[in-house]
Formats: structure tokens, C-alpha cells, sequence
């Protein structure tokens, strides 16, 4: 049974050939995805996430808040 490359002929084109196709295919794929591919998984968590948010809006810590803190941490 012969690969899916071998019947495109893909098997046949060069290396660098073969690495514009992958990009090719790669945009196309890019260009039809309209929102993030998640794994059911990922989908339950970012639902529990802004459940959790949306329970206790204020527990977040503000991005400026954040930011100061790690960067007086990365001071010597």
C-alpha cells in the first residue's frame, strides 16, 4: 500500500520543495482557521477559568501590579 506522499508524487521533490509545500499547506490551514484549535480539555478549563473569574472578579491582580513585581524580582 503505497503512502499518501508516494501517490501525490511528494516522495519525489526535493528537500526544499518539499519544505515550500509544508509551508504552503501550512498557511492554507492558517488562513481557514478562523478561532484556536482546543482539545475538549482545554475548552472545560478556560470555561472553569472565567466561571472562577466571573465568581470572584476580584481576586485578579492587575497586569501593571504583576509586571513591577517580577521585574523587581529580576533585579540584582
Amino acid at each position: 500500500m503505497a503512502s499518501l506522499m508516494q501517490e501525490l508524487g511528494v516522495d519525489r521533490l526535493s528537500r526544499e520543495q518539499r519544505i515550500t509545500l509544508v509551508q504552503e499547506i501550512w498557511d492554507t490551514i492558517a488562513a481557514e482557521s478562523t478561532q484556536p484549535l482546543l482539545t475538549e480539555a482545554q475548552r472545560r478549563e478556560l470555561k472553569r477559568r472565567v466561571a472562577d473569574d466571573d465568581a470572584n472578579p476580584g481576586d485578579g491582580v492587575p497586569w501593571e501590579q504583576v509586571k513591577a513585581q517580577t521585574l523587581a524580582r529580576l533585579k540584582p
